[in-house]
């Protein structure tokens, strides 16, 4: 099973700042740095440390040879990225003194994806392969309406929420992978068991897999129902947990492991990312997520 990954690739702008700017005000940043980045770029590298085969599919401006060479040296492969005369996508991020984010996203050429080009890279791809979106690309309609053509399973991460998101064919969606915000935005509720209850409603044949920050997450098909605890420790930067969590749980499920496993491995792996600066250089092997899982466990002996 393949995993392809028609996803946002980005150069993120670092800001720290005592707390996130209010409207009007003008701030002082006391570091400021580079990292690679966007939400189909960090959810790629998670994957592959997971150890799942995964493809990245998605468009590089003139300044995007980084985001290339950093995907093929965290072991994805990017035969299907191609690079184009525009300004790669890029993300102004502000990080207060308490981990928190804030993120401002401009698309690039993460927003010039053509029908053409997704008719190309799905060529590739057939049934029992997975297809994983996020929703900072153009042309995601037509990416699901045409992997569902061609047998694939569609895994949705909804994620940044825009006015559209819900004109998309979300009903051809296989797996939703999405935090409590996403969940409320998709289906007006703000309680855990609301947005569960609602989100079947509305997408029966979906799988949720719902994160709920220190409450931990809950897989849920309709019929299943598993929880996974959410990890104590030091908060240093919450940018890019998702992303690590959801292709962990991905890369895991795609290998055959238990939905328990898989989501306590992407768990584990969210909550050693947040413990390190940046997004996708904080995303951790998964020989060290399997020794923390371990050590943890000896220690409640």
């Amino acid at each position: 099973m393949k995993i392809l990954n028609l996803g946002s690739l980005n150069i993120d702008k670092v800001y720290e700042v005592k707390d996130i700017v209010k409207p009007g005000e003008t701030i002082l940043a006391s570091f400021y740095k580079e990292y690679i980045g966007g939400k189909g770029l960090n959810q790629s590298v998670a994957i592959a440390k997971a150890g799942a085969e995964v493809y990245h599919a998605g468009l590089v401006g003139n300044d995007g040879n980084i985001l290339v060479e950093y995907l093929q040296e965290c072991g994805v492969d990017t035969k299907h990225i191609n690079s184009v005369d525009s300004v790669s996508g890029h993300a102004i991020i502000q990080i207060d003194n308490s981990g928190q984010n804030s993120i401002i996203v401009f698309g690039g050429t993460n927003q010039q994806i053509n029908e053409h080009y997704i008719d190309n890279v799905l060529n590739d791809f057939g049934a029992d392969d997975i297809l994983l979106l996020q929703n900072e690309i153009s042309m995601i309609p037509y990416a699901i309406h045409k992997a569902k053509e061609i047998g694939l399973k569609v895994a949705m991460n909804p994620s940044p929420i825009t006015d559209y998101l819900l004109d998309y064919p979300l009903e051809l969606v296989d797996i939703f992978i999405l935090n409590e915000i996403e969940g409320q935005a998709l289906t007006g509720k703000k309680e855990e068991e609301e947005i569960i209850k609602e989100m079947h409603a509305r997408y029966p044949s979906a799988a949720i897999v719902l994160t709920l920050g220190d409450k931990g997450s809950v897989y849920s098909d309709g019929i299943n129902e598993f929880r996974q605890k959410a990890y104590k420790v030091e908060v240093v930067d919450t940018t890019g947990a998702g992303d690590t969590f959801c292709g962990y749980y991905l890369a895991s499920v795609s290998k055959g492991i238990s939905i328990q496993k898989s989501m306590e491995l992407a768990s584990k792996a969210s909550s050693i990312a947040i413990q390190t600066k940046g997004a996708s250089n904080s995303i951790p092997d998964s020989a060290i997520v399997e020794s923390s899982i371990k050590e943890e466990f000896a220690e409640s002996i």
